[in-house]
């Protein structure tokens, strides 16, 4: 499946909503998404990309270990359903916009959480979601620059 069809369906998934445990086991899904996107940039993605593209795999890896893993049927950990990448502004948009909204669902978790563990869990969560968005925002700004140069040069 490609990259913005799965954030679609992550994003779905989230808007749903549900109990924590659920909510928290999306926000580590779109996080083990993020890290499989960042992963396929890195290896595959436009060469101007391939360092930030490390960095988020990084940072969405280090936003799965803060969180407990969920358990998982065979067939829904929907980063190993991506197959492709597509359009990579496009993924990232949507990347981006999928990472913001997990921060917001864990300050959501965090104003309301009864212990102190749950509270600091979604606090390191938000730090990693936060620093992804600033990745994916980042590679969007080098995919601006690299179609600002190229008109430049075909017009030169």
């Amino acid at each position: 499946m490609d990259a913005v069809r799965l954030i679609v369906t992550s994003r779905r998934a989230l808007t749903a909503g549900g109990d924590v445990p659920e909510i928290l086991a999306e926000v580590w899904q779109a996080q083990a998404l993020a890290q499989a996107i960042g992963s396929r940039l890195a290896v595959s993605g436009p060469p101007e990309l391939r360092g930030e593209a490390l960095g988020l795999t990084e940072l969405a890896g280090r936003g799965c270990g803060v969180l407990h893993t969920p358990a998982l049927g065979p067939g829904e950990l929907r980063a190993a359903q991506l197959t492709e990448l597509g359009d990579a502004r496009q993924a990232l948009m949507r990347l981006g916009a999928l990472l913001g909204e997990i921060g917001i669902a864990l300050v959501g978790i965090a104003c309301a959480a009864d212990d102190e563990g749950t509270y600091w869990q979604c606090m390191e969560a938000i730090d990693a979601a936060d620093e992804c968005r600033d990745r994916v925002q980042e590679m969007l700004r080098k995919l601006a620059d690299r179609d600002a140069v190229l008109p430049e040069r075909e017009a030169g």
